[in-house]
């Protein structure tokens, strides 16, 4: 049974020689003489952290078409780096499973009754493989890795400074996000620069994660004085979002979260705590979760919304869409419309329910489903299944190493189960905003992959 998940999750498959037999292979190296005598190219690392760097600081605050170019930049660059390389391995079973993923929607494509509005949805798509694929390079540098996730932490707090603003000195609502019978109808919902609170919500998961796992990477007090700062700025402005699925989002990735940290930190502990660590830790933060929502009545009034049911504006709303897309993958259950919202919204209106326009799913798996039909969901729970294994071996391995820097992985695992958690309600998910971060907690994972030994340092 274990030989069997070993090759499910590709633990015993030789990847790199996969990869160096294909045709395409050979191109790799290609341009290696002139990237030899290039002055500019000596510096080619860093050059494409820069440009991951300006695409994570820049995204909140840019129209999504100056996204999507700093995006096609960033594939452009890593397919010079990929033809100038020294053959040296770079894919891992996630780049597998990604590349399987990226072929299912081409066919997708190719087979939607809405071929050019899926196409559009196949660019974006691309645009975000091919960041994957140069932050899965770069972030394999320690130094690289910490450099840019330090950048996106203060564009974060940029972010959640301006969101505690809002909530103090007041914010205009730019759309009816509470049910006007509701109790909270005049409470403000804070959404920055993102203009949306649920978009904030979910760009501030992995703020949050992150931010609590500087604590234990970044080195001297004051620094790690700095992060426990960071961690309750970016979750105040995450609650005062008064997002449901970001809540829940949220509330899912810091169990993971401490899950992971009382799992880390056990072997420093006696016996006894040992045993009863990761119990008495996730009993103690349930019950806080808890005591906040009976103490607080703003908070304990939208947490209450969730189970009343249609009584709910918004959970009407999406009962509504999801019965809608549920006749839709009914038609086409094998590989879908297409991927992209363009294609989503040519076919939802011959499905939807009178009075429920939608621009999506509302929920990622759904949304999938709907565009690359059950080869594709299949698919990416494939990837999903591969990429949490290959992390917690890693998690493992480093925690051997006693190598803090696995907090980088902790954080990103638990932001991606929290992105995850709030993509059963919503498809925030799809925004760049978000988008952007979804592949760097993928990249992330990748970027710890042993290429050589499993006791080498990754990024050596």
């Amino acid at each position: 049974m274990n030989s069997v998940w070993q090759s499910f999750t590709f633990a015993t498959v030789p990847v790199q020689q996969w990869v160096k037999s294909s045709y395409l292979h050979r191109l790799v190296g290609s341009l290696y003489g002139w990237r030899q005598g290039s002055w500019l190219m000596q510096w080619s690392e860093p050059l494409g952290a820069a440009l991951v760097a300006l695409v994570l600081v820049l995204a909140p605050f840019v129209s999504t078409a100056l996204i999507g170019i700093l995006m096609a930049a960033c594939g452009a660059y890593w397919v010079l780096l990929t033809l100038s390389d020294e053959n040296r391995p770079g894919f891992t079973p996630i780049h597998v499973l990604v590349f399987a993923y990226w072929f299912i929607s081409l066919v997708a494509t190719g087979v939607s009754p809405v071929k050019t509005a899926a196409a559009a949805g196949l660019a974006k798509l691309t645009l975000n493989i091919v960041l994957f694929l140069l932050m899965a390079r770069v972030l394999r540098s320690p130094r690289l890795r910490s450099s840019v996730l330090t950048l996106y932490l203060l564009t974060t707090t940029v972010v959640s400074v301006f969101g505690l603003r809002q909530w103090f000195f007041g914010a205009q609502a730019l759309a009816t996000w509470v049910d006007a019978q509701s109790t909270l109808a005049g409470t403000t919902r804070v959404y920055s620069y993102l203009g949306n609170p649920n978009l904030l919500a979910g760009y501030l998961i992995p703020a949050c994660m992150f931010s609590a796992a500087a604590v234990f990477v970044w080195k001297r007090w004051l620094p790690k004085a700095l992060a426990v700062v960071l961690t309750l700025i970016n979750s105040a402005c995450l609650v005062l979002t008064f997002s449901r699925g970001g809540w829940i989002g949220y509330v899912v990735a810091g169990f993971a979260f401490v899950l992971m940290l009382a799992h880390w930190l056990s072997v420093y502990l006696p016996r006894f705590w040992r045993r009863w660590a990761v119990p008495i830790v996730l009993g103690l933060s349930a019950a806080f979760v808890v005591v906040a929502v009976v103490a607080v009545a703003p908070l304990r009034d939208r947490v209450m919304s969730i189970f009343v049911g249609r009584a709910d504006s918004s959970n009407n709303f999406r009962l509504n869409v999801w019965a809608a897309v549920q006749d839709m993958i009914r038609d086409r259950p094998i590989l879908g419309i297409g991927p992209g919202n363009n294609a989503f919204n040519l076919i939802y209106p011959r499905y939807q329910r009178a009075g429920y326009t939608a621009l999506s799913a509302y929920s990622v798996l759904l949304e999938i489903l709907v565009e690359t039909g059950v080869i594709g969901l299949t698919c990416f729970l494939w990837l999903l299944t591969v990429t949490f294994t290959q992390g917690w071996r890693r998690i493992q391995a480093l925690r051997q190493g006693n190598n803090w820097d696995a907090f980088w992985l902790i954080a990103a695992i638990a932001s991606m189960v929290g992105m995850l958690a709030h993509g059963l309600v919503d498809t925030v998910w799809f925004r760049p905003q978000i988008s952007t971060l979804w592949w760097l907690m993928l990249s992330l994972v990748a970027s710890y992959y042993p290429f050589w030994s499993e006791g080498a340092e990754v990024g050596e």
